[in-house]
């Protein structure tokens, strides 16, 4: 199959209500280092991106408005090429069940994130740590999230879903 008829199919995957798999497919070092940027294990990759989006992100954006995803899934050819140029890529094994969705982690864990800007949240007078407050405050209630790591970005921050590997019985 043609790649870019690939990257239509796949973009149009619906994820949750108001996200698709195109918005999370994006990446400035892909773009930059010519890299394609798709899923190896596609289902695996739908199944964590619908956890994050229905559990993590459509609650976020029904608080706080309209969010703007600035990145979310990465290959593992990917994240490995950011992270062996020091492009703000942790290592693959370190981003399995987070950046790179179609991989669980080394505990069994399936997970998936995003690097989120929440524009309601910047305005000339508000700080950055009133920012960190209010999502703090409505992330404390949200049992779903797996993690939360603001940047120095106002209002910018990753956010993932994961889940519980479940021991053997």
């Amino acid at each position: 199959m043609n790649l870019y008829r690939e990257l239509d199919r796949v973009g149009r995957i619906k994820l949750s209500q108001t996200f698709f798999l195109r918005d999370f497919l994006h990446s400035e070092i892909a773009v930059a280092h010519n890299i394609i940027n798709l899923p190896d294990d596609l289902d695996l990759a739908v199944e964590t991106g619908s956890r994050l989006c229905v559990e993590v992100l459509e609650p976020l954006q029904d608080r706080f408005g309209p969010i703007r995803i600035r990145s979310g899934y990465r290959s593992s050819a990917l994240n490995a090429f950011g992270h062996a140029n020091r492009l703000n890529c942790a290592s693959n094994e370190k981003n399995y069940a987070t950046h790179i969705w179609d991989r669980v982690d080394a505990q069994g864990n399936k997970g998936a994130s995003a690097c989120v800007v929440i524009p309601s949240l910047i305005a000339p007078h508000t700080h950055r740590e009133q920012a960190i407050q209010q999502v703090q405050e409505w992330a404390s209630a949200q049992t779903q999230i797996d993690h939360i790591r603001f940047f120095k970005q106002i209002a910018t921050f990753n956010i993932g879903w994961k889940s519980l590997a479940r021991s053997p019985q």
